[in-house]
Parts: structure tokens; sequence; C-alpha cells
């Protein structure tokens, strides 16, 4: 019997330290990308299509568009950069709408020079105002892209290329890879490129269709924690029906006394303050912000202002506190159950998203009014933008109690923005008017008395 349970401990024990063996090794062989994946936007990405348009004696022209198919997410100033890595030896001879930010050694070409001779080339769009001769349709846009639902006129970005020393038919070439995009900084994380159906063109008529010689695609996602590890936006709450106004937490964004990060905010009243504005960080895009408890670039405030028999208002602020930004095209997205039923805004645009269908409506988009209120000014007086929302009563759901009326989740341009906890809204004080109807009654009681004594008196 010892015999027996000696040897069946040992198997446990190998078969256990097989288990551990077995889970270590997929543990370091899992794919170390965080996966980017947003409920209010599920099926959101940017679709890099590569279309080879005509072979050359040593390679192919090909004209790379990229198209944001993200509902509120888009690519601001200072814009995209494109990279990828070569399979080959291949080069660059010339582009149109777009450039690399190196040429690299091209010293052993003793002709015609390349336009880039990096093995992992970076790609950046050309400046609105580039003669006409080096555009192509939907270049030269400083590297922004809209969102389809913002702006769909400009929610993609192209660029022409011609590739030497690459393979001159569907068989021989071959794919770039270890694709990125940074927007303008880390964030997007880019998958395989993908050989696809050739991409087709219709003419102008519709009569007449070509089609790409082919075509291959890159899907890039966007994940919020690798794009910063702190927040960039934070969320206020007050209300008519309390005095109490809940401030952004604490150090959403990061807090004033960080050692490692000295300079990071600046009083309004500073005599230091352009200094510090045109200091180091002003062409990286780093922030500099109006020091705050939260230190946030952006706040926003949300207002229950008005209470009606049918209807309820609610009045929303952006305040930018951010010295070195001003946000061209912002949008601002909520999530509130009382959203099905918006029946009047002032001042903003506004798109309901529904990302599982319409059966549930409780998500809306919102921004400015082009020309208007389109873009937040930096921090300062001019620095904040604010609508009011009319929304009708539901006679089954509708309460002010238990912070019902403060919205669940807030984005600022795609970045989802820090609430405060829930125990700290405020909320209607406990049962007030009970305490109240008693000591009103008794006094009408006793007026109603005396002055039928004072009649008989």
């Amino acid at each position: 019997m010892a015999v027996m349970y000696g040897g069946g401990s040992s198997r446990s024990v190998a078969c256990c330290c097989a288990a551990v063996l077995l889970a270590a090794v997929l543990l370091f062989s899992a794919p170390t990308t965080t996966e980017a994946y947003d409920s209010l936007d599920p099926n959101g990405n940017i679709t890099i299509k590569w279309d080879v348009m005509q072979w050359t004696p040593d390679g192919y022209v090909a004209v790379v568009t990229m198209f944001n198919f993200q509902q509120f997410r888009h690519i601001q100033a200072p814009g995209w950069q494109l990279g990828w890595t070569w399979a080959k030896k291949e080069v660059i001879w010339s582009m149109v709408g777009a450039q690399t930010t190196e040429q690299g050694d091209c010293s052993k070409f003793k002709g015609g020079t390349p336009h880039c001779c990096k093995k992992d080339p970076t790609i950046v769009d050309l400046l609105p105002g580039t003669p006409y001769n080096m555009q192509i349709a939907n270049c030269c846009k400083a590297g922004v892209i809209n969102t389809f639902n913002q702006d769909p006129a400009n929610a993609a970005s192209s660029f022409q290329i011609s590739v030497g020393l690459a393979g001159t038919t569907n068989k021989t070439v071959k794919l770039p890879k270890n694709f990125t995009l940074k927007a303008p900084g880390p964030g997007y994380t880019c998958g395989r490129a993908m050989i696809v159906r050739p991409t087709k063109f219709f003419t102008q008529d519709g009569r007449r269709a070509t089609q790409a010689l082919m075509t291959w695609n890159v899907t890039c996602t966007y994940s919020q924690f690798l794009a910063q590890k702190t927040p960039s936006c934070c969320v206020s709450l007050s209300s008519f029906y309390n005095d109490t106004i809940v401030n952004c937490p604490t150090c959403s964004c990061g807090c004033q006394n960080n050692g490692t990060s000295p300079g990071s905010c600046v009083n309004e009243n500073s005599p230091y303050l352009q200094s510090a504005i045109d200091g180091p960080g002003k062409w990286t895009g780093q922030p500099l912000v109006q020091c705050t408890s939260h230190m946030c670039p952006i706040r926003i405030h949300w207002h229950v202002k008005l209470n009606y028999k049918d209807y309820w208002r609610v009045k929303i602020t952006i305040t930018n506190f951010n010295y070195r930004m001003n946000y061209t095209q912002w949008n601002l997205v909520a999530q509130h159950p009382n959203f099905n039923n918006i029946t009047q805004l002032f001042s903003f645009n506004y798109k309901p998203l529904t990302p599982y269908g319409s059966k549930i409506n409780d998500t809306a988009m919102f921004w400015g009014v082009k020309f208007y209120n389109d873009l937040l000014m930096q921090a300062g007086p001019l620095g904040n933008a604010q609508s009011e929302l009319l929304l009708r009563k539901d006679s089954m759901t509708f309460t002010f109690d238990k912070g019902w009326a403060f919205p669940r989740r807030v984005y600022f341009n795609g970045d989802n923005c820090v609430m405060p906890p829930p125990d700290a809204y405020p909320w209607l004080p406990n049962a007030s008017p009970m305490r109240k109807q008693p000591l009103t009654l008794s006094l009408l009681v006793f007026s109603i008395v005396l002055a039928t004594l004072l009649a008989y008196a």
C-alpha cells in the first residue's frame, strides 16, 4: 500500500508540474498587445487600404487610404503618423499627398535618388495649401481625420506612393509588415496586412468599373490604456435641488505635487504663464494645464437645471484647462437612460448612438456647430462651450432620486472621463417635504381657531 501511495503521489506531482509548465508556456506565448474594445463602439477601427494601381519596371504605384470607422473618436492635430517595415529591400521612389519624415541612406543609388530608402519609413500628411501638383484626393489635411458621424467629408486620408525594388506581379509582391499608427501619440494597435478582393472604382456616370491590380487591408484598433496612462478629462455634477457641487475627484488626471513631471501645471495669474506655454513640450503636444485639484485638461460639468411638469432641463459645460491645445472638431459622448426622449437641444449638434440596435437608445453624441463653437479654445476666458438639453419625462422611469438624473458615462474626443463616486452624487434631500407638512398644517389649524375665537370675543 505504501508503494502504491508513493507512486500515486509522484504521478500527481508530475501532472501538477506539467500543468504549471503548460500554463507558463501559454502565458508567455500570449499576444502582448492590449485588447481594444469599447462597448459604446464595438466595431470601431481605422482601416488602411492599400490599392496597387499599376506596375512599374521595378515595382508598383499604389494609393493608400485610411478610413476612420470609429463613431466618435477622431485623429486630431498634429495628425497621424503611419509606419511599417518593408518585407524585402524596397525603396520609395516618390510620393504624392504625403511624405516620409526621413530619407535614410540612399548612397548606393548613382542616378535618380529615391524619396526614402529606410527599411522602416514613417509617413506624415502634407499641410493645407500644398501645391496642386503634389496633391491627390483626400490628402493634405495636416493628418486630421474626423469621424463619419461628425464630418463624413473628412473621414478619410489618402496618399500615392511609388515603390521600387519590389515585385512586379501579384505573386512576387511582398506585403509590408509591422504596421504602426500614431494619432499623434500611441494608442493604436495594427494587425497584419491581409490580401482582400481588389477595390473597384466606378466612373462618375456609373457605367464603367475598373479595379485595382491588388489590394490589401490593415486594421488598427484603439486602446485608451495604451494611449496614455492617465485620463484626459473628468466630470463634475450639480443640481437645482441640492446645494452640493460635486467636483471632479482629486488627482483625476494627475497631482500637482507629482515630482516626476515638474512644470505640468501653471496658475492662470502667474507672470511666467507665457514662457511656460512656449517652453519644453510645446511642439510635442504635451499638455500644460491650469493648476486645479483634478489636473485634467478637460472638465465636463453636468447641471440639472430645471424641472417642469412634463420636461426637465440639463446644462452641459465643457471647459478647457489646457494652455497648449485648441480642440478642433471636438465631440462629447454621454450615456443616460432618458436620452431616448431628447426634445430640444441648444447650440450643439446631436446624434443618437445605437451600437446594439434601436432597442437601446441611451447614448448620445454631441459636437459643436460649425463656425460657432466647433473650436474649443485653449484655457482662458473663451475656453469653454455650453449647451442645454430639454428632455421629456417618462412617467414609468423618471425620478430625481438616488442620482438618476446624472450620466452613467461621459467621453470627450473618444476618451473615457473620470466620474465622481456614486455615493457623492447630489441626491434629493431625505424626506424634507414630509417634515414640513405637519408643521404647516398645525400653523394653519391654529390660525383658524384663533380667528374663530376673535370673531366671537
